[in-house]
């Protein structure tokens, strides 16, 4: 399957937006960016996060963990857009209703999205229209399980780092009452004790729970190109013409893509 990667700029901007957000936050409150330099809250929030999220999936499911930063940081696009799919299907059941479907054989190998191959290749065989919808949608399905338990690491990360920092802030706090008897120590120890506190928060909220959310939308985008296609290979099957095939497909994609269509009737 073809894919195409460019870099996804809402990502770098929403976490440039997150560390401003901190880093003004500290300058207006006249906080020293020096109470960062904390190796224990450091050690605490992303070992401790790492050892959470290994201690909750296996490594089959955590071997992909570099494909899903690639995933959050590009915008992968595998195939074709909706209106490519569209378009390609009007062309191709237009040649079926001339040729019939044995003639689109050979347009398989130019197809570049293995799911609209799959589809096609069984109506081009013949089966029932149930079947080749109960078989798409299985992979489908399959799909959805398989993204929606990639999400869930970064879903898992973001629940464990708030909780891990608090128990940073626990660990700064019992250090600091060992120096009860030095108010100016103490209070120090204090104030880092709660740098723990914050880096689980800010991973948390500003990283790894939107991360996942991200994931999941480019999975309900992904579904949603499959049943246009779905749709598409089902036309095509009953013989529709071009036009009602494009109609259906058109149908389905949202009011702004719709747009992109008007007057481009065949």
């Amino acid at each position: 399957m073809k894919t195409t990667k460019k870099l996804d700029i809402t990502t770098i901007i929403g976490i440039a937006l997150g560390l401003g957000a901190v880093a003004g936050a500290m300058y207006f409150k006249e906080v020293s960016y020096s109470v960062f330099n904390n190796p224990a809250a450091l050690i605490v929030i992303f070992v401790g996060t790492a050892a959470s999220v290994m201690n909750s999936f296996s490594g089959h499911e955590l071997k992909n963990i570099g494909k899903l930063f690639n995933m959050v940081f590009n915008d992968v696009s595998n195939g074709m857009s909706e209106k490519q799919t569209v378009e390609m299907f009007q062309s191709m059941s237009l040649k079926a209703r001339k040729e019939g479907l044995l003639a689109l054989e050979q347009e398989l190998n130019n197809v570049n999205d293995d799911f609209i191959r799959k589809g096609l290749r069984m109506a081009i065989d013949g089966m029932q229209e149930e079947v080749i919808v109960e078989i798409l949608e299985s992979d489908i399905s399959e799909m959805e399980e398989r993204h929606g338990s990639n999400a869930s690491i970064f879903s898992s990360a973001g629940a464990y780092a708030p909780t891990l920092g608090v128990l940073g802030a626990v660990f700064g706090l019992i250090a600091a009452m060992a120096h009860i008897d030095d108010i100016e120590i103490m209070a120090h120890a204090v104030a880092a004790a709660f740098i723990a506190t914050i880096l689980g928060i800010f991973t948390g909220y500003v990283l790894w729970n939107p991360f996942a959310n991200k994931l999941k939308i480019r999975t309900k985008h992904e579904v949603a190109k499959k049943r246009l296609a779905i749709v598409g290979i089902i036309s095509m099957q009953r013989g529709e013409s071009p036009t009602i095939l494009r109609e259906r497909m058109v149908a389905l994609l949202p009011s702004k893509d719709q747009a992109a269509f008007t007057g481009n009737q065949s």
